[in-house]
């Protein structure tokens, strides 16, 4: 197991002015801004007789109201949403801009790790956002800083946005309670990120490189002893003209405390929990064009992604989604229709409701996904 008590003890000793998403612009005037979002969503699942034989199922996806603005120096950004039968906080946080250059955040703001934003292009998220770690929320204080072409953010994260066992949440965390019969006392605590970034700039588009760490405890509530938790990435993001290629390669690795099976830990998001590989390496190639048009503009994109699990249970499967897509962008609606690809990945395939663990069949399970938002 890993000792980070020296690295936390250091976080915490850290100037206040060195402890911080992306700088976020702000308006020239001051005042907070109240938006909000209303999406349906159609799913047609090809590995599902109910599915096929109702020709797929048309629901609400959600409703999100938005607070963003200034007051002098000052500002808040959050994000409420609500869904069928239950709700969450997606963000919630207030800033301080010190200067141009750096900006203090306080709440529950995003986990700097990865790709700045997205691993993917489409409504299905990349694999990462299934392992917890895209676009992943945390409560604690980050820090930001933004100089020509460098960009910082390092960030101390207390816990994660909700108690562990609640699985009533937008961002992927881990789970304490029954997963297929194994009980987890896991939660997440304790937790440093830090995200450096470097942008070149050319004619025609940019090039953004960079590199990720978190290092964190794992506690738990029944033993009361701490594991430990680390991840890694080198990611890269770069346009020309209307192309867009995004490429990212991670490992991580849960060494949870005193657990039953050191192979795998549960996790849970969007009101459902599910069982992950301990350790595994997961990849992302994406790719993506955007075309402009007199009504709006169309973005036809490619997403790839694979798990592969390095654990000692040499049963355990490698995960992988494909999802080809297109999003229209017309006022302010947005679209995206997506077709999935999945082979023993959660959310994609039939009886396989975990990430990396061993296979349940030995097919690709197809899906397809449309999901219409508007904006205001």
């Amino acid at each position: 197991m890993m000792n980070i008590s020296k690295a936390l003890l250091l976080a915490l000793l850290m100037p206040t002015s060195l402890v911080i998403t992306d700088v976020h612009a702000t308006s020239a005037e001051d005042g907070i801004k109240v938006s909000g979002i209303v999406r349906v969503n159609y799913a047609y699942k090809d590995y599902d007789e109910a599915s096929k034989d109702k020709l797929g199922d048309f629901t609400f996806d959600m409703a999100a109201i938005k607070f963003d603005g200034k007051l002098g120096d000052w500002g808040l950004a959050s994000e409420y949403r609500f869904l069928d039968g239950w709700n969450m906080l997606r963000y919630g946080y207030g800033f301080y801009d010190v200067n141009p250059q750096w900006q203090l955040q306080l709440g529950v703001t995003q986990v700097p790790f990865g790709n700045p934003g997205f691993i993917s292009n489409s409504f299905w998220f990349g694999v990462p956002y299934y392992l917890g770690f895209e676009d992943d929320y945390d409560l604690g204080v980050k820090a930001a800083y933004s100089s020509g072409a460098w960009n910082t953010e390092m960030a101390f994260f207390k816990n994660a946005e909700y108690a562990a066992s609640n699985n009533q949440r937008y961002a992927t965390d881990l789970y304490s309670g029954v997963v297929n019969g194994t009980e987890y006392f896991n939660e997440e605590t304790n937790q440093l990120n830090l995200r450096q970034m470097y942008e070149i700039t050319y004619a025609g588009g940019q090039t953004r490189l960079g590199g990720s760490v978190e290092f964190g405890q794992i506690y738990n509530s029944n033993t009361g002893n701490n594991g430990d938790r680390y991840a890694i990435a080198l990611h890269m993001e770069s346009s020309y003209n209307d192309w867009n290629l995004q490429l990212q390669v991670m490992q991580y690795e849960y060494d949870a405390a005193d657990a039953v099976d050191n192979n795998k830990v549960a996790v849970s998001v969007y009101n459902y929990q599910y069982e992950i590989a301990a350790k595994a390496q997961a990849y992302s190639v994406n790719i993506a064009k955007t075309l402009n048009t007199g009504w709006g503009s169309i973005k036809l994109y490619n997403d790839f992604g694979m798990v592969t699990p390095d654990v000692d249970d040499d049963s355990y499967d490698t995960s992988y989604q494909n999802v080809t897509g297109v999003a229209l962008a017309a006022g302010p609606t947005y679209t995206m229709i997506d077709f999935i690809l999945g082979k023993n990945m959660y959310a994609s395939t039939r009886d396989n409701s975990h990430v990396g663990l061993p296979e349940m069949g030995d097919s690709w399970d197809k899906r397809v996904n449309i999901n219409f938002g508007y904006y205001f």
